[in-house]
């Protein structure tokens, strides 16, 4: 076998093995994760001295 009929079988090997997630292949995690990004989040009170009567 020459080495690059070999070098080209492990890669296409490899390829196939590969068990890397894309991300919108996540699931549940992923829906979380956009769920709780696209909420507002509140504004933070003022402190007391800084607010008016």
């Amino acid at each position: 076998m020459k080495a690059r009929d070999r070098f080209l079988k492990s890669v296409i090997s490899t390829a196939k093995s590969e068990t890397t997630q894309m991300p919108w292949c996540r699931g549940a995690i992923r829906a979380a994760h956009v769920v709780q990004r696209r909420t507002p989040q509140p504004s933070p009170a003022a402190p007391e001295r800084l607010k008016r009567a």
